[in-house]
């Protein structure tokens, strides 16, 4: 969001529940959802690699829309998030973030799935990575991804925030 010349990144952090994560957005829309307890350090070390040049903002009002649709998630209420994304990756990477979206609510993938969705059958490793730099946890849900034979592999937000996830999505 910008006032001005400046570019600001407005963020908050979203506390319900049982769940505190921080958030951010810009005027494009929100384009970081943290880890599970994490502190605000994990959002400025992640800005001062993907979003040099803005300048940091708390915000908790204009985040609020962001914060209401995770509420919703958290309660059970919301399958599909409508607010508007902001990221910026390589096209490989926001081709894996795309595909991860299309992921139905409740529902998983393996790795190769995602590979093969993208038309690079031969990258699992590659969609491995692109997807743990995914910088907007939950709202776009690498959570819904594991491993070939089922296994809960890697997760950004560790994996008890993965397993707490999958098993909010398959309690209703």
């Amino acid at each position: 969001m910008t006032t001005s010349n400046r570019k600001i990144l407005y963020w908050s952090l979203l506390s319900h529940e049982g769940w505190r994560v921080h958030i951010a957005a810009v005027d494009e829309g929100l384009c970081f959802v943290g880890s599970q307890e994490q502190t605000v350090e994990e959002l400025t070390a992640w800005a001062d690699r993907r979003m040099p040049g803005y300048e940091f903002m708390r915000d908790d009002e204009k985040l609020q829309p962001y914060a209401d649709e995770l509420i919703r998630y958290f309660k059970g209420g919301l399958e599909q998030f409508t607010s508007p994304l902001y990221y910026q990756g390589t096209p490989f990477q926001e081709a894996v973030w795309k595909a991860l979206c299309e992921i139905p609510y409740g529902q998983t993938c393996s790795y190769s799935d995602i590979a093969t969705r993208i038309q690079k059958p031969a990258s699992v490793r590659a969609v491995g990575t692109a997807i743990g730099a995914n910088p907007i946890l939950i709202t776009v849900p690498c959570h819904r991804v594991i491993g070939k034979n089922g296994s809960l592999s890697g997760y950004r937000g560790g994996i008890e925030m993965k397993t707490k996830l999958l098993e909010l999505e398959r309690r209703l």
